[in-house]
C-alpha cells in the first residue's frame, strides 16, 4: 500500500478511536489479581480492566494502618479504592464489580460517588441478609487450611493441593496473617443493607445456589428484591461462593451481557424466584426483580 494512503487509513482509525470504558475488579478476602485469573482477558476484550490492590495483608499501608492503632474496615477499603480512582484512573464513570467483601466496598463507593458509577456487578456478596460463615476463621485458628479453601467451592476440583499448599504457605508469613486477622475483625458482621435503596446505578447480582459462606442466599434475594427491586439477579446452579472461578465462562458472558446493554433472557435454571421457590404469587414478585 502506498505511504500516503497508509497513512489515510491511520488518521482515520485514530478519528474512530474510542478508548474503552474502566472496569474495575475488588474482590474480598482473596488476594486481588489472582481472583480474577478466569475473568481478566475476557472482559479486557471490551473494556479497559483494572485491579486496584487496595487489601494486601503484608503491604506497608495496611501495616502502617494497623500500627498505628486504626482498624481495617468496609469504610477504610472504599477509602483506598476512591483514592486510587481518583489519583491513577481520572476517568469516570466506572463500571464496578466485586466480589463477596468486595460487593460491600463497591456499594459503599457507589454511594458516596454516585456520579462516578456508571454499572455495578455484585458476585456472591456478603453482608447483606443475616450472618456469614466463616471459615477464615477457623481455617486460621485451627490451621485447617484445607477445610478452609474447601468451603468456597462447590465443587471440591477447585481445591486443589496447589492452592491449599499456597494458602497454607501465605500463613507462615506473621506480617501477613496479622493483616488478614485485622481485616477480619474489622468487616466480620458489617452490614450494607441499609445502603441498597440508595443504590442509583444498575446492577446485577450472581449468586451461587450452593454458596457455603453465605448463611442465608435466599434472605439476601429477598433482601435485594425489596430494597432494589428494579435489580437484576441471578442464580447459578451448582456453584459456590467463587462464581468467577468455578462458573467463569457462564458469568463472563453474564457480565458481558450486563454491561454492553445486550441483556438477554436468562434460562430458568437461572431465576432466582425458581430458586427460591416462594409461595407468593409469582407474578407479584417477578415484579421486583429483572431476570
Amino acid at each position: 500500500m502506498h505511504p500516503r494512503v497508509r497513512a489515510l487509513f491511520d488518521l482515520q482509525r485514530l478519528r474512530t478511536y474510542k478508548r474503552p470504558s474502566p472496569l474495575i475488579l475488588v474482590n474480598g478476602l482473596a488476594e486481588q489479581s489472582e481472583s480474577w485469573f478466569a475473568n481478566r482477558v475476557e472482559w479486557s476484550r471490551n473494556f479497559d480492566v483494572k485491579v486496584p490492590e487496595i487489601l494486601v495483608y503484608d503491604g506497608e499501608s495496611i501495616q502502617k494502618r494497623i500500627e498505628a492503632g486504626g482498624e481495617i474496615t468496609v469504610g477504610y477499603l472504599a477509602e483506598r479504592l476512591a483514592a486510587y480512582l481518583d489519583e491513577f484512573v481520572q476517568r469516570p464513570p466506572y463500571h464496578l464489580i466485586g466480589s463477596s467483601l468486595g460487593g460491600q466496598v463497591i456499594l459503599t463507593y457507589a454511594v458516596t460517588h454516585p456520579s462516578k458509577v456508571g454499572k455495578l456487578v455484585l458476585l456472591a456478596p456478603s453482608g447483606i441478609h443475616g450472618d456469614e460463615n466463616l471459615p477464615m476463621m477457623e481455617g486460621v485458628r485451627r490451621s485447617q487450611y484445607g477445610t478452609l479453601v474447601k468451603s468456597v467451592f462447590h465443587k471440591e476440583r477447585f481445591a486443589s493441593e496447589e492452592l491449599v499448599e499456597a494458602i497454607a504457605a501465605k500463613f507462615q508469613d506473621r506480617v501477613w496473617k496479622k493483616g488478614v486477622l485485622k481485616t477480619l475483625r474489622g468487616t466480620v458482621g458489617h452490614s450494607v443493607r441499609d445502603l441498597l435503596s440508595q443504590i442509583e446505578s444498575p446492577t446485577l447480582f450472581l449468586w451461587g445456589s450452593e454458596d457455603k459462606v453465605i448463611a442465608d442466599v435466599k434472605g439476601s434475594i429477598r433482601t435485594v428484591t425489596e430494597q432494589m427491586p428494579h435489580a437484576r439477579q441471578v442464580v447459578i446452579p451448582k456453584c459456590g461462593h467463587a462464581p468467577q472461578i468455578e462458573k467463569a465462562r457462564l458469568v463472563n458472558q453474564l457480565v458481558k451481557r450486563f454491561l454492553r446493554d445486550k441483556w438477554k433472557p436468562t434460562p430458568p435454571s437461572l431465576d432466582p424466584f425458581r430458586f427460591l421457590a416462594l409461595k407468593s404469587p409469582m407474578s407479584i414478585l417477578k415484579g421486583k426483580t429483572q431476570v
